[in-house]
């Protein structure tokens, strides 16, 4: 069975026709899975903002999410691990068919383990990844009920839509964090590959004790990791063709032997 690992699509945090391009995009490769019977696994930030009022959410993706559920209900439950934009879920994502995960998961494909995670930090001290103290208030459950009970949803929706703006306008893209911790916990773990995205450069890096992918972004470089006849490779999809061209690029691509 092929599976297919997607990180950082951000809907809505562009202008609208981008946005659309974006969707259709992304649709159209929902579909192709659909077709051939592939494993979607998603590593969060779908959506450039996401926060589930108990009566509310916010009203983007009305094309993907319902083709999302499609492919839930008709292929398998996709894992969507909640990135730093998409950490307040309370049950929607679970309607939709989705199988939640709040920090990592560990998957097996057949002699293959996989690590996967977003690249923002995890609860899990065992994993010595940290989330910064800012997004640790934001996941707090006693921060959102206040914020729920200060805020009604639809002023506490554009507040957040603002603050996304705001942070994306000082985008931070260092790769050496996670190459570095991703080269320890291949060290110290029995683990094959180690897949994220978060910081927003696709690339690979190979050791002889395991292998490091960064899924880059959908929303820029519409890069995915790709898994079959045993390899799982950092390809590009191609909307218009519908299919998908290896990823190729010298100042992202490292390799360590």
């Amino acid at each position: 069975m092929k599976h297919l690992f997607i990180s950082d699509v951000h809907l809505g945090a562009f202008e609208p026709s981008v946005n659309r391009e974006i969707e259709e995009d992304l649709c159209c490769l929902i579909n192709y899975c659909k077709e051939e019977g592939i494993r979607i696994h998603l590593l969060g930030d779908l959506f450039d903002y996401w926060m589930e009022y108990p009566e509310a959410h916010p009203e983007i993706g009305d094309k993907v999410l319902p083709e999302l559920s499609s492919y839930n209900k008709n292929i398998a439950p996709i894992t969507y691990i909640t990135g730093n934009h998409d950490n307040w879920t309370f049950g929607y994502f679970k309607e939709l068919g989705f199988d939640v995960e709040s920090d990592f998961s560990e998957l097996t494909i057949g002699k293959e383990k996989l690590f996967l995670h977003h690249g923002d930090g995890m609860s899990d001290k065992r994993f010595d990844l940290a989330r910064p103290l800012f997004h640790r208030i934001l996941r707090n459950s006693r921060f959102i009920k206040f914020y729920q009970l200060l805020f009604p949803a639809k002023t506490g929706l554009k507040l957040m839509k603002w603050f996304s703006d705001f942070n994306r306008k000082r985008p931070v893209e260092d790769p050496e964090p996670l190459n570095f911790w991703s080269e320890k916990f291949l060290k110290q773990h029995p683990v094959d590959y180690v897949i994220c995205g978060h910081d927003h450069i696709p690339r690979i890096e190979t050791f002889s004790f395991g292998t490091y992918i960064n899924l880059g972004t959908f929303f820029r470089h519409r890069t995915v990791a790709l898994y079959t006849n045993s390899q799982i490779k950092l390809v590009t999809w191609d909307g218009t063709t519908k299919d998908f061209k290896p990823f190729i690029d010298d100042k992202t691509i490292l390799k360590n032997e």
